[in-house]
């Protein structure tokens, strides 16, 4: 396919300077006419390249954007003829300005806008757009303080347009804007990270000044804001999940995600541990590693503050996250004195767990 494009490209270049060699525009030699063509059938290959990786949605909006900007300076071109005063080259002047200038604005904004259309609604030849319909995602306020959005979006995963709504971005700043030092502090994080996505060439990042006056609850405006342009919702928030399902909105749940990437432990494995605590059971210790999970260790309570070797008997997983449970046999397991970085979490990883043993 490659070549058979490579081939096509190479004979339109051929034939555009040949047709500018024999019928020689402007008046100029030959051989200049004949490299001014080669310079601009470049130029159409170097723009049909660059056409070739714009979604449909951006095309469409671009030529609407473009047919608008024409009709709107048509339609200003007559009021300039009649008001405007000046010598015969000044009028044309400024016709071709408000020409260019409505044209090029048009075309931004219209391939920039061109994402939120819903082409699969159309049916017909735009059918084959239905698979590509969930392609941009909406941030909620929570999961843009959170803060993981913006290493998930540098690893690559995060595909398609990532959009803000307004009323998102004005939440953002009346918590940024708190009095309260903690709110202050989250909102200014959240605008950092909405700095850093911007940031990053690869990702499309968009705000949306679609609103809903008629709904005071920013959760409710995304839900409503899924249901309009049938796209999905990134989110942190247990509740909003909830809702969105409820309503039929897809949802992409950080939360979710970082509990799947979580390392996955067999019952009769062994691993090693940092006793922190006692359990609440007889002779039970408890454990935490690195992620936060809760490690329930039997026979351990001899052993706080001390790292240690367990054999895992069983794990629980429950929708405040995982839980394992262990057993430490002085006879078969190993004790270190020292414990290891990694065995150790720190205060605010053990906050996160929200679980006692």
């Amino acid at each position: 396919m490659f070549n058979d494009l490579l081939f096509i490209r190479i004979i339109f270049l051929l034939v555009i300077a040949l047709a500018a060699f024999f019928l020689q525009p402007f008046g100029l030699p030959r051989i200049g006419a004949a490299a001014a063509g080669l310079v601009i059938g470049g130029a159409v290959v170097l723009f049909e390249i660059r056409l070739r990786q714009v979604s449909l949605k951006r095309l469409i909006g671009a030529a609407i954007g473009s047919v608008l900007g024409i009709i709107g300076a048509y339609l200003m071109s007559l009021v300039l003829v009649q008001s405007v005063p000046g010598s015969s080259s000044t009028i044309p002047f400024i016709q071709l300005a408000v020409l260019l200038l409505m044209t090029y604005v048009g075309l931004i904004v219209g391939a920039n806008k061109g994402d939120m259309l819903n082409l699969a609604a159309l049916g017909g030849l735009f059918g084959g757009e239905k698979a590509s319909k969930h392609t941009f995602k909406i941030l909620d306020t929570s999961v843009i303080i959170d803060g993981r959005i913006a290493d998930i979006a540098e690893t690559g995963f995060m595909e398609g347009a990532i959009v803000i709504p307004q009323f998102v971005l004005r939440e953002l700043q009346l918590v940024a804007d708190s009095a309260e030092s903690t709110k202050r502090n989250r909102g200014r994080r959240g605008l950092d990270i909405l700095q850093r996505l911007q940031k990053m060439p690869e990702l499309n990042v968009q705000i949306l000044e679609e609103d809903f006056p008629n709904i005071r609850d920013v959760d409710m405006k995304l839900v409503e804001l899924g249901k309009l342009y049938d796209c999905k919702i990134v989110t942190n928030d247990f509740n909003l999940n909830k809702v969105a399902n409820l309503h039929g909105v897809n949802v992409l749940n950080i939360n979710e995600l970082a509990n799947a990437l979580k390392p996955i432990v067999l019952p009769g494995e062994s691993m090693r541990v940092f006793i922190l605590k006692e359990g609440k059971e007889y002779n039970q210790g408890v454990a935490y590693l690195d992620d936060g999970t809760m490690v329930v260790v039997d026979n351990a309570k001899k052993m706080i503050s001390k790292t240690i070797d367990i054999s895992v008997t069983s794990v629980l997983q429950t929708t405040a996250g995982k839980m394992i449970f262990g057993r430490y046999d002085e006879r078969v397991h190993a004790v270190h004195e020292k414990p290891e970085k990694h065995d150790r979490p720190d205060r605010s990883q053990r906050e996160r767990t929200g679980t006692t043993a």
